[in-house]
């Protein structure tokens, strides 16, 4: 009987991943155990997900707590999907990190990956999370990590370089990217097969075939498609001029490199609206839409998986079958040849109970690889910040960022950076960057 723990399970992959976890065969008699700070969701999604193991006449058990102390010790698995002062992408502090840069003109079209933005969440986040990882090398040291949390990169980044935790970042973009392709190009996505190697949201699909056809003669005459155009201007336009097609989403990677906000004309020119955020999130949780312990609702979920990995990685280790998914880990001994060794880089990865195999990737095209290493070295600052409670390396991060670089002269940042900090400061969550703080950093219940 695996023991999981899922950190974070109010989130939107807590009810999602349960539901993966129970519809494998071999995890049916799990130990799921739920931690979140807000009694509500928690109590929510802890009855949907016993609403489904219920509904199917399962073995497995849920345990709930808002003390994560409480369930880690024993665990095999840790699942964390957090949100550090409020909702993930809405309200405070994400409206600062939004807001406040745009009054500058910057504008960002999510703001947590690699964007002044996503350096804030990052501030707030890793010493937060970095904080869960210390708690697993008390109670749990032989468990795996499996993180949500974005940024990736840099969370990834830090657990890997400060501490003994086995991990592994995880992220849907190239199972979404390539399965988007499949359906564009007309064939059976289970007959696909790609290589794909890059950084967190900016990996990039170096080959991909069909029964042995190269692909990508006919996916590069899509180009300017009209009707393509419409929902993936963007990453349309980096393959037209960059010749290789890249992961995550137009609305994403539009952030990511210095071509497409410069402007407010730019930004017209490829569909990109100003982000608009909501005081309150606007979607449900899965598990709240299939009506969890809501009078005459269907109750629980069919055992249905997604395309999340984390459910094939728990199953590979616990059945020893081996599986293989796409990875956000350290560059350890070159894998992707052509970035540095001590970046976080996203490589296919093979899982069986021994352990994690990342593969050796070999060099990008190098065109590739320099569009990587801009971002990477927006990693490097802001991880390096966190480490060593630096905020001059957080400020750094902004003006190294590509798209700050290409928008705002380095006063401008400047004065953004102090504003942003203030106002994630004033809201106590920057404690970690305070000489005067000791202990942990104050956990906040993302609402």
């Amino acid at each position: 009987m695996p023991k999981i723990v899922i950190l974070g399970a109010g989130s939107g992959f807590g009810g999602r991943l349960s539901v993966d976890i129970l519809s494998c065969p071999s995890l049916q008699d799990s130990e799921i155990c739920l931690v979140d700070l807000h009694e509500g969701r928690l109590a929510q999604v802890a009855r949907f997900v016993e609403q489904t193991i219920a509904r199917h006449n399962l073995s497995a058990r849920v345990r709930t707590s808002t003390d994560r102390r409480e369930l880690l010790p024993g665990a095999d698995f840790v699942i964390t999907s957090i949100s550090v002062g409020g909702p993930a992408y809405a309200g405070f502090p994400y409206s600062a990190e939004v807001r406040i840069p745009q009054k500058y003109g910057l504008e960002q079209t999510v703001a947590d990956t690699t964007s002044v933005g996503a350096i804030f969440r990052f501030l707030r986040t890793g010493p937060v999370q970095h904080q869960m990882v210390r708690d697993m090398e008390e109670l749990c040291p032989g468990a795996m990590l499996l993180n949500h949390t974005n940024p990736m990169a840099m969370l990834s980044w830090l657990h890997c370089v400060d501490s003994s935790i086995t991990y592994a970042g995880l992220c849907h973009g190239i199972q979404g990217t390539t399965e988007m392709l499949a359906r564009w190009l007309e064939v059976p996505y289970n007959e696909v097969r790609f290589k794909v190697g890059g950084i967190n949201h900016l990996s990039w699909i170096v080959d991909i075939r069909h029964n042995g056809e190269d692909l990508y003669p006919r996916l590069r005459a899509m180009a300017d498609d009209p009707e393509k155009r419409k929902h993936e201007n963007v990453r349309l336009e980096i393959m037209k001029y960059f010749n290789y097609f890249c992961t995550e989403s137009s609305h994403h990677d539009a952030e990511y490199l210095p071509y497409f906000l410069r402007t407010p004309a730019l930004a017209e020119r490829y569909g990109i609206a100003p982000r608009d955020v909501p005081d309150a999130p606007r979607h449900q949780r899965t598990w709240m839409s299939d009506g969890a312990g809501e009078q005459g609702a269907t109750p629980g979920a069919e055992l249905r998986r997604s395309g999340e990995y984390t459910s094939g990685i728990i199953e590979a280790v616990v059945t020893d079958q081996p599986y293989r998914f796409y990875a956000n880990l350290m560059n350890t001994g070159g894998l992707i040849s052509n970035l540095p060794a001590d970046a976080c880089v996203e490589v296919l990865t093979m899982v069986d109970s021994t352990g994690l195999h990342p593969t050796y990737h070999g060099d990008l095209p190098p065109h590739l690889a320099a569009l990587c290493r801009s971002n990477i070295s927006v990693h490097e600052l802001a991880v390096q910040a966190v480490l060593n409670r630096d905020r001059e390396a957080a400020y750094h991060a902004c003006l190294v960022d590509p798209n700050a670089a290409a928008t705002l002269p380095l006063d401008q940042i400047k004065a953004m950076f102090d504003e942003l900090w203030s106002a994630l400061e004033d809201g106590g969550l920057l404690d970690w960057f305070n000489e005067r703080h000791h202990g942990p950093v104050r956990e906040t219940c993302a609402s």
